[in-house]
């Protein structure tokens, strides 16, 4: 199923119009699709996590492949080092060192700050082709940063999805979703997810920092900023396997 997802993206995204035409939604989440997704990928990142009474820092490295897998290590500060996260398909695991204890995260929990963040557990899981989860509409253009952006509306494809409504500003050079707006079924809106200072990897446009903004709640803010990005890297399978987050 993998192989053919990446086979429709690329035969889509060969046929993108150019910026002066409006392209159909369809085209725009294939050409963000071929952005975001990847065989395999390793970072280091750091993580701030403003709240009313504190900033807590986090730095940690993470590795993925495809949209199935995904292993992240919290390598500071002290208390959390070793803290490891685990993701193989809609299932996550977290293993804390300080009690040796291995434990799923799963119904009511999922919907938990990751390290007390406006990043969800349940954001954590939601990896999958953006082309294969939504059906939308380009609303227009607008303009962020000085840069033109086709405005999006999309409706996910079923109830399974975390966030049934997004409103995203797609930038037209890039082919990213600089802003997002992401909303509950009720249609309340929950969180504002910024995509900012994207790099060049070979064919690939990818964000160098993530701002995320929990709607509901006040001066909260979470800004994860991502360096020694590779895609090229060679992954072993112990790399998502229990014994390496229980190592």
């Amino acid at each position: 199923m993998k192989s053919l997802w990446i086979l429709v993206l690329g035969l889509v995204g060969l046929v993108l119009p150019p910026a002066s035409a409006q392209p159909t939604a369809a085209e725009l989440l294939a050409a963000i699709d071929r952005n975001l997704t990847y065989e395999a990928r390793y970072a280091r990142a750091s993580m701030e996590v403003v709240k009313p009474r504190r900033t807590k820092t986090y730095e940690l490295q993470t590795w993925g492949r495809g949209v199935d897998d995904g292993a992240t290590e919290f390598v500071a500060p002290a208390r959390e080092a070793g803290t490891r996260m685990l993701k193989r398909g809609d299932e996550l695991w977290m293993y804390l060192p300080t009690v040796e204890k291995t434990q799923k995260i799963s119904g009511h929990m999922l919907r938990q700050g990751l390290m007390g963040s406006d990043m969800s557990y349940e954001d954590l899981l939601e990896t999958s082709s953006w082309y294969a989860m939504y059906t939308g509409q380009v609303t227009g253009v607008e303009e962020l940063g000085g840069r033109p952006c086709w405005k999006l509306v999309l409706t996910a494809k079923d109830d399974q999805v975390s966030y049934p409504k997004r409103v995203v500003w797609v930038d037209q050079g890039w082919s990213l979703p600089v802003k997002q707006e992401l909303y509950a079924l009720s249609g309340m809106l929950l969180k504002e997810w910024l995509m900012q200072d994207p790099e060049r990897y070979g064919e690939r446009m990818y964000p160098s920092r993530f701002v995320i903004i929990d709607k509901l709640q006040q001066d909260t803010r979470t800004t994860i900023t991502f360096s020694d990005m590779d895609f090229g890297v060679k992954l072993d399978a112990d790399q998502f396997s229990m014994r390496w987050l229980e190592r």
